[in-house]
């Protein structure tokens, strides 16, 4: 009863601290950081860091730090201090969510997040260093979900500060060419070309690592196979409504969600972050459509069925 008690009064500290923050965070800029840093001297690196990681348990923007760790610290160091400054601060709201309010929100939250949480366990270390890489979601809030996983503390801390490294360098050289920008510095126009190409860098990223979670392509022949053993899987069919009710028909247990549309009904599809998808259309080019955007926007295991349903019809395999 008296470590529930304690528990119960750091999680209330915890909500209004981050309460208190938010109400503030207009007044949370590079300005002034840079007027609290001033004057510490030697210190000055370590209060970084540590101001950096209660701004990621505090929900405070960490665009702002990482930006300023390059103005004030240059690309080298600033990059160093940043990313230890967003680990320091990613593991913090990791443990707070696991050992104060992992019970309340299991509780509050029900039967998606368990198999959430399922999918994102089995994947481990592999699935922390994608969300790093591509920002699905938003950092601070996704340090906390992830801490109610049962994700190894050691995978979760080493995957984070590897895979934080490319959007840290590019926004912290970003800050560095800004700073000098204003300060009128040597070789400017070489310094602000080499932060744009960074931050194109970045941005490639989530199309580059959902081409390697795209799995290969997959035969009708597989998929009826897989279908008879009564596999878990979802096939989604991308094609029209007409096309899904045409002549060509569809297999049953088909979810139907047109190419054009799926971008916005994602939301539909979140039971199966972690599960088997097949996608399947006329032929297979806006199947391979699919399989691109839902490798991008982090599902884990997803397949074209090549030749599509004329090359199911051809088999004369059942349609509806």
């Amino acid at each position: 009863m008296k470590t529930k008690l304690i528990r119960l009064s750091l999680f209330a500290i915890l909500v209004i601290a981050i309460g208190i923050a938010i109400s503030y965070r207009d007044q949370f800029d590079a300005a002034a950081l840079e007027a609290w840093l001033q004057g510490a001297g030697a210190a000055g690196p370590i209060l970084f860091i540590l101001i950096y990681a209660a701004a990621a348990v505090l929900f405070l923007p960490g665009s702002v730090l990482t930006l300023a760790g390059g103005a004030l610290f240059g690309p080298v160091w600033g990059t160093l201090f940043n990313l230890i400054g967003a680990t320091l601060g990613a593991t913090l709201a990791f443990l707070i969510a696991r050992y104060l309010a992992a019970d309340w929100v299991e509780r509050k939250t029900g039967g998606r997040l368990k198999q959430l949480k399922q999918g994102v366990e089995k994947e481990g270390w592999r699935f922390v260093a994608f969300v790093r890489l591509v920002p699905l979601f938003p950092f601070n809030l996704l340090n906390y979900a992830l801490g109610l996983t049962r994700i190894n503390l050691a995978h979760y801390i080493i995957a984070s500060f590897i895979c934080m490294f490319p959007g840290a360098l590019a926004y912290t050289y970003l800050g560095y060419a800004g700073r000098e920008a204003i300060a009128g510095g040597e070789g400017l126009i070489q310094k602000i070309l080499l932060a744009i190409g960074l931050l194109v860098l970045v941005a490639f990223l989530p199309r580059w690592i959902g081409r390697l979670r795209r799995g290969p392509s997959q035969s009708v022949e597989q998929l009826k196979q897989r279908l008879d053993q009564n596999d878990t899987l979802l096939v989604l069919d991308v094609r029209s409504e007409e096309e899904f009710t045409g002549e060509l028909g569809h297999i049953h247990g088909a979810l139907n969600i047109p190419v054009e549309q799926l971008s916005q009904r994602l939301d539909e599809l979140n039971d199966y972050l972690e599960s088997p998808i097949v996608t399947i259309c006329r032929t297979d080019k806006r199947s391979a459509k699919a399989v691109q955007l839902l490798a991008q926007r982090g599902f884990a295991d997803v397949h074209v069925i090549q030749g599509g349903m004329i090359d199911w019809n051809k088999h004369d395999y059942p349609v509806e």
